[in-house]
């Protein structure tokens, strides 16, 4: 069910397969990259007909301009992919070409596409297509929301600073430094029987 590279990408969480070189390898079938959090790390969750689709099924929900989509993916997977804006709006571009989709007037700088009756059609035709992309892009946002350890490591960083800065006090006394040690393993003890 999922593309190349997704069972190395979970196993190694926080270590997306990078595009390298020539044709790194990623998810899907090559064609359109996504980024990965704060790291910037590219690799590819689907290929250009999959990435259609998507986006298709998206605007068959309601109307919505690039960035929404976009959004909506990265929310969709829990902030573990979006597609960059260099691989939507060109695919967004290539659906208006085929009569896919249409671009409503909105009187403001942002394009905002609803779906045409040949969208519509072609959408219906790949039904089982369809359920098969949006439930790898549901698999991946439960995988992300089970293994997202940002808000521990950002915890533990804060216990490190505040201990070398107490650690680094001259008036540090053996009775704080016991109370401290006493208070870091009851945390620990604490976090072991949840």
């Amino acid at each position: 069910m999922f593309g190349q590279g997704y069972s190395h990408w979970v196993g190694g969480f926080g270590h997306p397969d990078r595009e390298g070189g020539r044709g790194g390898h990623g998810f899907g079938r090559g064609g359109p990259e996504g980024r990965h959090g704060r790291g910037g790390g590219r690799r590819r969750l689907f290929d250009g007909g999959e990435l259609k689709l998507v986006l298709l099924s998206l605007i068959a929900e309601q109307e919505r301009h690039g960035y929404d989509l976009i959004r909506a993916i990265e929310e969709r997977t829990g902030g573990a992919y979006a597609p960059s804006p260099g691989v939507v709006y060109p695919t967004l571009t290539l659906l208006v070409d085929m009569g896919h989709i249409e671009e409503r007037e909105t009187g403001g700088q942002r394009r905002l596409f609803g779906i045409s009756e040949a969208g519509s059609a072609f959408l219906a035709e790949k039904g089982a297509e369809v359920a098969e992309l949006f439930a790898r892009i549901d698999a991946l946002g439960q995988h992300s929301a089970r293994t997202d350890v940002a808000p521990i490591k950002r915890a533990v960083g804060n216990l490190r600073q505040v201990l070398q800065h107490k650690l680094g006090e001259d008036k540090l006394d053996r009775d704080k430094l016991h109370e401290i040690v006493a208070l870091i393993d009851e945390a620990a003890a604490r976090i072991e029987r949840l």
